[in-house]
Order: C-alpha cells, then structure tokens, then sequence
C-alpha cells in the first residue's frame, strides 16, 4: 500500500486507473470501514482510501479536536484489506488557501433531520466529497447506509454535477446487540454502552408497529418512540419517519411509499445515529 500526501503525486500515482473504487474516510477505522473497503473491491480495481478529518464539517461546538485519530491501526487494517493507496492529505495538502468555493446542497433536503441540529455539516461534507472525487476521480464510491442523509445528499450531488462516479450504498455493520458501528462509541462508558442498543431497538419497534401492526398515525408513532427514549435518560433530537426517496414526511396514506425510520439522540455526552429501513 502506497501512502500518499499531495493531489499531485496521487494524480501520478493514479493515472490510466479508470475503474478505481473510492471509500472516503476520517480515520479511527472500524469494522464498519473495513466492510465498505471489501464492498469496494466488488465495484472496482484499485480501491483507493482516504483518511481526513475534515475541519469544515465540525460545527464551533464540535470535536473537531478531540476526533479520535489513530493513524498507524489504520494503516495496518488497510493493509490487511488490500488497499492499492491511501490518500492521507494534510490540512495544507486538501486546502492550500482558505476553501471560499463550497457546495451548498439544497435547503429541502440539508436543513432537516441532521442539518437542524448540525448546521454546518452537510455544505462541509460535500464540499470534501467533491474536492476528494476532483482528486481521486474514482469510478465507484461507497459510502455507508448508516449515514443515511449523507448518503442520499452525495448520491444526488454525483447525479447533478454528472459526475463519472457511482456511488454504491453499503449496509450498516452493527455489534451483536445491535448497535450501530462508529467512531463515537468509544466515549460511551460501560452503563451507557449497555444502554445504548435502545436506539436500534426503539427503531425496529417503529418498523413492527408499521409493517405488523398496520399502524400510518407516524406522527404518534415518533412522539411514543421519543418518550420511550426519554424514560430511560436519553436527550432525543428526532425520531423520524421519513420517505426513502427524499427524506420528506409521508402522508398517511403512503403506507406502500419505502419508508425509513431516523434518529439522533445523545446517551450522557455521546450524540448517536441509527437508520432503519421499511
């Protein structure tokens, strides 16, 4: 594996590879990466990684600092999956002058959900997405489905811009309790990281009381999911339950429309995510 800083020695590296699979990541890699990496490499030849903790995408009360990073474990679990290079710019690498240009993806689908509560996050994002595809040019890119928002908002921008990169979903890896895999659970402590699968069993109640019990009240269906969280010493931002499509609320009688039910909720200072879909 080739460890690379600068876009110019990558372009070098890369040039003539035209079937190359891309995984974007911040580092501090899990199981969950590693999945994504060997989705990759159904998709294409060479997978390419990237490790960046990307500043523009940290609200001012966010922990861009404390972001754990744990470069050499990196390394060597992307060794262990074949990785042709990683792409593992410095701050003055990705952004030799202050990034003035941005990607600002539409209100509609960035101001809700996890743009209410991360205002900053999603024009920060695209704007590194875009900025990492200027510089890998990949064929494919594959981006988790626990990140359920990102994911469509990268999608739709690749559609728009015609970008030559598709972008391949890649289903959330979860421990055997059934919490979800990120970076963040290492600052729960041992009561909360037993407490913490209630939020992926809070979500597969929403989809029984759909499916099984037939039940389209989805605005009661979310006030019963957030008190279920909130008896039990959560602060629950949004229970959620949204079209696949758009991310917009259903109506009730799109009970046939894909329905994904979405979450954020903080478990003592640790703010988690989940997906599930219906």
């Amino acid at each position: 594996m080739k460890i690379i800083r600068s876009i110019q020695e990558l372009r070098d590296q890369l040039r003539g590879q035209n079937r190359a699979a891309f995984v974007p990541t911040m580092g501090n890699l899990h199981e969950g990466h590693l999945s994504l990496l060997r989705l990759a490499h159904q998709h294409g030849d060479p997978v390419i990684a990237s490790i960046f903790v990307n500043r523009l995408q940290f609200g001012p009360k966010e922990d861009f600092d404390q972001y754990p990073r744990t470069f050499e474990a990196d390394l060597e679990k992307l060794r262990q999956e074949n990785v042709y290079v990683l792409f593992a710019p410095r701050e003055s690498d990705l952004y030799p002058e202050p990034q003035h240009y941005r990607i600002q993806p539409p209100n509609g689908i960035s101001s809700i959900l996890e743009g209410e509560f991360r205002p900053d996050y999603f024009q920060g994002m695209c704007t590194v997405v875009m900025k990492l595809f200027g510089c890998v040019q990949p064929r494919t890119a594959v981006f988790g489905k626990k990140d359920y928002q990102q994911l469509m908002i990268v999608r739709a921008m690749s559609q728009q811009f015609a970008l030559p990169t598709e972008i391949i979903a890649a289903e959330t890896v979860r421990a055997e309790d059934g919490l979800a895999l990120s970076s963040r659970n290492i600052y729960l402590s041992s009561a909360e990281r037993a407490e913490a699968p209630r939020l992926f069993k809070t979500l597969s109640d929403l989809r029984h009381k759909i499916l099984a019990e037939k039940r389209s009240d989805f605005a009661t269906l979310e006030q019963e999911a957030v008190a279920q969280l909130s008896a039990h010493g959560w602060e629950p931002q949004y229970i959620a339950i949204r079209k696949q499509v758009d991310l917009q609320a259903p109506a009730t009688h799109e009970t046939n429309e894909p329905l994904v039910a979405v979450a954020a909720a903080k478990l003592g200072a640790t703010r988690l995510i989940d997906n599930l879909e219906i």
